[in-house]
């Protein structure tokens, strides 16, 4: 790694081309060191280091990003209802297809749930053994045949399990999901009425059309009914909504008004699922409700469980134990806290010393999707089909890594591979392996780029699709009646971006004796949405793992390799593949970044500007992605902005669904909207969708930038980002440069802090103990 005095960049210049002979490399930095030259290409020759980002600003970070670009995920009913000028035939949108599929997969999980819990009548509900042996009981019962007859009657032959259907007909592929209503927007008089009592209330006009999307065509009378209805409003804070509340309700509206502590305990949970989490510990939540002037908290979780706003789960009970569990605090007979745990008052019973129990609050949504998962996870690891020979594929096998994780894959239903980007070979090599064999296998990716990618290096173009389009049906095989995938293995890449309720989707579309391999680096930035899915099966260890012994090459494998273990060490960089760029202040980051990516790094690497990406921490401050992007655009694309602040040729990005970051390209606009040019695929934003579904693309957050890679990369740090930083974030950055990374470095120490200190934040999530309760046998131990 290459440190660069203050005013010089990378770039060969004559004096360059003299003292490079011998190869630089990094030290830890300390801004302010060099002689501050005029702004050119020079030789870099003092040495420095990178670091890497905190878990509770990554988190913060995600929140803020997430909350700012899917804010039209959160959205989409309201902003899509009044377009009018929408062809009527329009098919739905990515976002609108994916709430359908969840909305399919939560009616399966409730039927699914009616049955188990309802009585069994006479053996109606039996089939196949079941029924058989009903039937012979009833018999030898009857006097009709003796018990002997069955005895000596040969076994009637096993019903054979749901199989993965053929291959489905491109003509035969379902269509995606109508939306839901709420999807389709409400009518143009509910949401003039929902104006009508924003304006009374004193609330913005502008809530109405996201208020109707969100509450439906009743939104009027239910928001008159309860005012605080208007936080399930995304955006809306709980200041505002008790504002709207006083405003209608006068005298009548208090602090303790069971309608307030409900729709409170509801948004502290959504709030923390925009964290990462599918849960909250209750006396967390008793503590917020405190600090928002709740004066009997316990009182306020014990409504909002009785009236089916939340969930209250025991953790370290058995679920018959924590059936009439009510989040209070009489529900616990310890009193210590241990490691978190929430120890709640109770009566001691001497006869009886009990660990202490958590109790947690969650959303139906989540639970619901978490525990799908783990029943679906189990039913695959139990349904493996074993009939295919790997040996010889395991043989012939690129690295002993890839070989390890097909004969893996051969024995197991359900493995867990994890590694660092050279890794990435190893499943490609096991979906050639399966394709040889004549199975369907496929690959899956969190982004276009990573699909790319997976293509390439399987050989076969129609290997590889993105989550999102095999979810939404726009990729990959087709579903039969049933809802399951033509797919006899399913590899998901990029695993750790995959949140609780698209895994439980995707789980449940896989037929039995379908194999499943979660494959990913579990150093990266996790989901946008809740949950740890990847992080919960490596750490339940609900089956077969294998980690790759690959390590990722050059200078900066070497780098993000020790960040990874929580070490910022020195790597020789001969080819200034890593540069160190000291600023002192967020003004001249923005500088020296745009130069950076307008003449250093093209001059000095021949790499393109288009093919460089800015990655920092957040979205606001002096140096976050809009200031950079505005230099960015004023350097590299000038122009008025005239399609709603974009103009022919800006680079973009476009969130289609929540966590979902395209890059593309602005092309033009006309009446339909803003048409993007997104990998080769044409893409058309309605109008207005623009300001809430498309921003400038220089410069991103590292949660963006997840499951990406560009041939170079900038990672800005000025002075504000240290509180931003934490491993993970750093570990994601700087991995995301295939050719060089450039360090614009202004945090001095933060940097080597947040590597060796800074973890994750941890996500409170139930799918590690659903796994861990669950039977697999065939899980490793």
């Amino acid at each position: 790694m290459t440190a660069l005095p203050r005013g010089e960049t990378p770039g060969p210049s004559a004096e360059d081309r003299e003292t490079d002979a011998a190869p630089g490399t990094v030290g830890a930095p300390t801004p302010g060191t060099g002689t501050p030259a005029e702004d050119g290409p020079s030789a870099p020759d003092a040495s420095a280091t990178p670091a890497e980002a905190t878990g509770t600003a990554a988190d913060e970070d995600a929140t803020e990003d997430e909350a700012a670009d899917d804010t039209a995920e959160d959205q989409p009913a309201g902003d899509k209802a009044t377009g009018d000028e929408a062809p009527a035939a329009a098919a739905p949108s990515e976002a609108e297809t994916e709430l359908a599929a969840q909305r399919e997969l939560r009616e399966r999980i409730e039927k699914r749930k009616a049955e188990k819990d309802g009585p069994i009548p006479a053996g109606t509900k039996l089939s196949g053994t079941a029924a058989d042996l009903l039937a012979a009981v009833r018999a030898v019962e009857s006097g009709e045949k003796a018990g002997t007859t069955f005895f000596d009657s040969p076994a009637a032959a096993p019903a054979p399990r749901r199989a993965a259907p053929a291959t489905a007909q491109p003509s035969a592929r379902p269509r995606p999901a109508e939306p839901s209503p709420a999807a389709q927007g409400a009518s143009p008089e509910a949401a003039a009425s929902v104006r009508e009592l924003l304006v009374e209330g004193g609330a913005p006009e502008a809530l109405a059309r996201p208020a109707t999307g969100t509450l439906g065509e009743q939104a009027a009378e239910i928001l008159r009914e309860d005012p605080w209805q208007l936080l399930a409003v995304p955006g809306v804070h709980p200041e505002q909504a008790d504002g709207f509340a006083r405003a209608l309700l006068g005298a009548a509206c208090g602090p303790d008004d069971e309608r307030r502590t409900a729709a409170l305990v509801g948004w502290l949970l959504e709030r923390a699922a925009r964290q990462g989490h599918t849960a909250l510990d209750a006396t967390a939540v008793r503590a917020s409700l405190a600090e928002r002037a709740v004066t009997d908290p316990d009182a306020a979780v014990e409504h909002a469980v009785a009236e089916g706003v939340v969930l209250v789960f025991q953790e370290g009970l058995d679920p018959s134990e924590s059936a009439e569990a009510t989040g209070s605090a009489e529900e616990s007979d310890g009193s210590d806290d241990t490691n978190g745990v929430d120890g709640v008052d109770g009566d001691d019973s001497p006869e009886e010393v009990r660990e202490p129990v958590q109790v947690l609050l969650g959303l139906d949504r989540y639970a619901l999707a978490e525990e799908s998962l783990a029943d679906g996870l189990a039913r695959l690891v139990n349904a493996c089909e074993k009939s295919a020979d790997w040996t010889e594929a395991a043989a012939s096998a690129p690295s002993p890594s890839a070989a390890e994780l097909i004969r893996t894959v051969a024995t197991g239903g359900l493995v867990a591979h994890s590694g660092g980007e050279a890794a990435r070979a190893e499943p490609a090599a096991l979906i050639a392996a399966a394709r040889g064999l004549g199975l369907r296998a496929l690959g899956t990716t969190h982004s276009t780029d990573g699909r790319r990618r997976l293509a390439e290096a399987v050989g076969d173009p129609e290997s590889a699709v993105t989550l999102a389009g095999l979810l939404s049906g726009a990729e990959g095989p087709g579903r039969d009646e049933d809802g399951a995938l033509a797919l006899d293995l399913l590899v998901v890449l990029d695993a750790p971006q995959l949140d609780v309720e698209a895994a439980a989707i995707l789980v449940e579309f896989l037929a039995d004796g379908a194999r499943l391999v979660l494959s990913g680096d579990p150093g990266v930035l996790g989901s946008a949405g809740a949950g740890r899915v990847f992080a919960d099966v490596l750490a339940a260890r609900a089956c077969p793992q294998v980690v790759s012994r690959t390590p990722d090459p050059g200078p900066i494998g070497e780098l993000v390799s020790g960040i990874g273990i929580g070490e910022l060490n020195q790597v020789e960089a001969p080819g200034k593949e890593v540069v160190i760029v000291p600023v002192r202040d967020a003004g001249e980051a923005v500088h020296r970044t745009v130069q950076l990516v307008a003449d250093s790094v093209p001059r000095a690497f021949g790499i393109p500007s288009a093919d460089t990406q800015v990655i920092t921490v957040g979205h606001g401050g002096s140096a976050g992605t809009r200031a950079l992007n505005a230099a960015l655009k004023q350097r590299l694309n000038p122009g008025p902005g005239r399609f709603g602040g974009f103009d022919p040729g800006d680079r973009v990005v476009h969130v289609p669904a929540p966590g979902r970051t395209v890059p593309g390209v602005v092309l033009s606009a006309d009446a339909e909207g803003l048409r993007l040019d997104c990998a080769g695929t044409a893409v058309v934003v309605p109008q207005d969708r623009v300001e809430t579904a498309v921003r400038h693309g220089w410069a991103l957050s590292a949660h963006q930038a997840a499951g990406m890679r560009w041939p170079a990369v900038v990672v800005v740090l000025p002075g504000d980002a240290a509180q931003g930083l934490s491993r993970p974030w750093v570990y994601t950055a700087f991995s995301r440069g295939e050719r060089h990374l450039s360090v614009v470095h202004g945090v001095d120490q933060a940097l080597p802090h947040a590597v060796a200190q800074i973890p994750a934040q941890e996500r409170t999530t139930r799918l590690r103990a659903l796994l861990e309760a669950l039977p697999t046998p065939d899980a490793a131990s």
